[in-house]
């Protein structure tokens, strides 16, 4: 799929990956729906990209993804604004093994709830056009992490769903392409939230484990991770990939055994 002129929403777009997701995405000409729960942050990044693109280009929404209503309302906004929807990025992601319900809300359901949302307008049955959804994994969702359980949980969740729905997708014609991205440690708001007992719970002590792990791994710079999405949705023949993105491989696929038994393809 060719960005330019194309439409996007991106949620936790105010920071971090979520912002060079935005910004790569302005640069190669689409038009973006900036989604997220932080008005200060969503106003700043509005601002900032004002003076980089022209500020009919993005839009910002205040919406927490956790609540079903404003995730509905979300979605309509930017399709009644645009006039379509081509591209979602389903990025919002916490960090909290205290309130790990808010953890599975968000990485997880969230997720699941947008990529649903994001079909109805995409889907060709629906009378869309098609379109790709990139959902945000983690390596973590690759592998166990024994001082963020539920984290790695909802991450090996999303793989999960995002690998069964682009096999629903292809299934149902619909037209619309799902793919993951799983990077390393990157830099982001959400690696400060490792040293808050509010964010780690029991597993705080442990901090420094997580410390040596990222200077055993090294720290990935947004831009990097942006890289990587814009691939995705470039390439038409990715379906159901898993993007990994570290710093000692760069961008690089999660490789599978055969896909099992799929009636489209029998």
């Amino acid at each position: 799929m060719h960005v330019n002129g194309k439409v996007a929403l991106v949620t936790g777009a105010a920071q971090g990956i979520g912002r060079a997701f935005a910004e790569a995405l302005l640069h190669k000409g689409a038009k973006v729906a900036l989604v997220d729960w932080n008005l200060e942050a969503g106003v700043t990044c509005k601002a900032d990209l004002d003076e980089l693109f022209e500020p009919q280009k993005s839009i910002f929404i205040q919406c927490d993804v956790a609540n079903q209503e404003q995730l509905r309302d979300t979605f309509r906004k930017v399709v009644d604004h645009f006039g379509r929807l081509d591209i979602l990025v389903n990025n919002a992601g916490v960090n909290n093994e205290k309130n790990w319900e808010k953890t599975l809300q968000i990485n997880l359901v969230s997720v699941i709830s947008g990529t649903y949302l994001g079909w109805d307008y995409m889907s060709r049955q629906n009378g869309g056009d098609g379109g790709v959804i990139i959902n945000m994994s983690s390596m973590a969702g690759l592998m166990p992490v024994a001082q963020q359980p539920v984290y790695c949980a909802t991450k090996h969740g999303v793989i999960g769903f995002t690998r069964s729905a682009a096999m629903a997708s292809t299934l149902m014609s619909s037209g619309v392409r799902m793919n993951a991205i799983c990077p390393g440690f990157v830099n982001t708001p959400i690696l400060q939230s490792i040293e808050k007992e509010e964010n780690m719970g029991q597993y705080i002590e442990y901090a420094d484990h997580i410390k040596d792990m990222m200077k055993f791994y090294g720290i990935l710079d947004p831009s990097m991770i942006a890289n990587g999405l814009i691939r995705l949705i470039e390439d038409d023949a990715l379906n159901g990939a898993i993007m990994k993105i570290t710093t000692s491989k760069g961008i690089h696929f999660q490789e599978y055994e055969t896909t099992p038994f799929n009636p489209k393809t029998q």
